[in-house]
């Protein structure tokens, strides 16, 4: 339990916090699961536009400090490879 003005704001400013990035965290998760959800159906098109869609997505969470730069490069390279290969 906070003792302190300063400790109770930080708790408040955490739950805010906590769930911005929860959300964040979710929208990144669920683009990338409508990209391989478009490459598992095998209609190119769809696979292309679901990746066009979820690269800013991605980038988006890169620059919120929800994912870290590499990791987002890494997925899009690797879905970006499975598009391809349909």
């Amino acid at each position: 339990m906070a003792h302190h003005k300063s400790a109770e704001k930080r708790l408040r400013q955490t739950v805010k916090r906590t769930a911005i990035n929860r959300a964040r965290d979710s929208r990144v998760k669920t683009a990338i699961k409508s990209v391989e959800g478009a490459i598992a159906s095998g209609k190119k098109d769809s696979a292309e536009a679901a990746l066009k869609a979820a690269q800013p997505i991605l980038q988006s969470g890169v620059g919120k400090g929800v994912l870290h730069r590499n990791t987002a490069a890494r997925k899009i390279s690797r879905l970006t490879k499975r598009v391809k290969a349909l």
